[in-house]
């Protein structure tokens, strides 16, 4: 039985670079950090990097919560995401963004009002 969403992993062509990167974003230092593998908890989630594969827009998305769209998303460009979809109020107050890692990767955002982190299991 599958029970949600427990990680998303991105490939990056420099670990180090996207470790930095990524714990500026999280706020928040590596869990685990092996040359093969950097782990971070996000909320109860994991959010995980890893050097070997192509990084893109073609792949899997993911969409990380959060309170306040519009300034998570000046926070992540101001530390070097591009814009790949600006933020969109897709109804009932939910609204997404979707930001473009240094290495090309999608890195989506949601605030929604409607989560309830209860369901969680």
């Amino acid at each position: 039985m599958i029970k949600g969403l427990r990680a998303v992993m991105y490939p990056v062509p420099d670990m180090q670079q996207g470790k930095a990167w990524y714990s500026q974003v999280l706020d928040v230092a590596p869990y685990f950090d092996q040359p093969f593998y950097i782990g971070f908890a996000v909320g109860g989630f994991e959010l995980g990097l890893f050097p070997d594969g192509q990084p893109g827009i073609s792949g899997n998305r993911a969409h990380w919560g959060v309170d306040k769209i519009e300034d998570e998303v000046a926070r992540i460009v101001a530390l070097g995401a591009t814009i790949f979809s600006a933020v969109q109020d897709v109804g009932q107050g939910i609204k997404v963004a979707e930001l473009l890692d240094p290495y090309g990767n999608i890195f989506g955002l949601i605030e929604n009002p409607l989560f309830d982190p209860k369901a969680i299991n």
